[in-house]
């Protein structure tokens, strides 16, 4: 490993413990600081609820640390708006953000416009399919931003268990992102969960960075993010364990493409070969292929938007 992340991993990497809620709290008093958590959720009734319910009671009632918390909903069908109100989410609908610009699908749409419906200083995404889900996973990423004005961007790591195996559920960083990071920029060897979806970063970061809209949005932040501020203005926190929903694996084929394209885009810029993936799956007369598209587009810094810049001054 090289120098730098070895001695970055001992001096960025810490455990929520570290930081007690009493001292995060002086921290927002002195600074003025506010905090924004978003949740990017799509079908997620049977999550969504007891995660704003535990920010809600934890961060905000008994804790004044959190000041709003957003649930984007991107089209759901069943009723992940209505129990995310019911719980006390501020819940805004995608295609209601931004409306001059269709909206695309994909994860990275969301976090983008967000930017435009949350006013925190920090912003502070959470995936919305985690179970038994803790408030640590906020207080832990967003409290080195309130504590160390050096830091702009903070993941969580965590254990990943898939069934009764400890530490399999991170099959896509596994066998692609961690591949590419080391091979292509290795300065970032050192995050345990580089996909991971539980980060915080100050506003005047990620108002600066482009937005790849699907599953390749975590690489490429973190990846812009490095060019932009350097490693040691990055960190992560220890919050235990990560329970969530697994997807199958064709859905982490068209995960990883995506990802690999948003590597192949920050390494040479319009070089794609084939934006797309195909698969197969037996049918009546064999393998049948299905084609899917890979994620192409991407946002551009949220800065460069004059709604945005006008909401700024507003």
């Amino acid at each position: 490993m090289l120098e730098e992340v070895e001695r970055w991993l001992s001096t960025r990497s810490w455990s929520a413990a570290d930081r007690p809620l009493a001292r995060l709290l002086a921290a927002k008093r002195a600074t003025g600081q506010t905090v924004s958590v978003v949740l990017p959720a799509l079908d997620e009734e049977a999550t969504v609820g007891q995660i704003v319910a535990v920010i809600r009671r934890e961060l905000m009632e008994r804790a004044p640390l959190v000041d709003e918390v957003v649930v984007i909903d991107s089209g759901s069908t069943d009723r992940t708006s209505e129990v995310a109100a019911a719980a006390g989410a501020r819940v805004v609908h995608r295609d209601e953000v931004l409306p001059r610009l269709p909206a695309v699908p994909g994860k990275g749409e969301v976090l983008w416009r967000s930017l435009l419906v949350t006013g925190g200083d920090i912003v502070c995404f959470v995936d919305a399919d985690l179970r038994d889900f803790s408030a640590d996973f906020v207080s832990g990423i967003v409290g080195p931003l309130l504590t160390d004005p050096e830091l702009h961007l903070v993941k969580a790591m965590y254990d990943r268990p898939l069934g009764e195996a400890a530490g399999e559920g991170g099959r896509v960083t596994e066998l692609v992102a961690r591949p590419l990071l080391n091979l292509h920029w290795p300065r970032l060897a050192g995050f345990v969960q580089p996909l991971g979806g539980e980060y915080a970063a100050r506003r005047t970061l990620l108002e600066r960075l482009p937005f790849p809209v699907g599953y390749g949005v975590e690489l490429g932040l973190l990846v812009d993010a490095l060019h932009l501020v350097g490693l040691d203005a990055l960190a992560q926190v220890d919050v235990g364990v990560r329970l969530h929903r697994h997807q199958d694996g064709r859905a982490l084929g068209r995960m990883a493409a995506a990802i690999y394209r948003t590597a192949q885009l920050r390494l040479a810029r319009g070089h794609l070969v084939r934006p797309s993936l195909t698969q197969f799956e037996r049918g009546a007369d064999g393998f049948e292929p299905r084609t899917y598209a890979v994620d192409t587009e991407e946002r551009p810094p949220m800065a460069e938007l004059a709604e945005y810049a006008a909401r700024r001054v507003a």
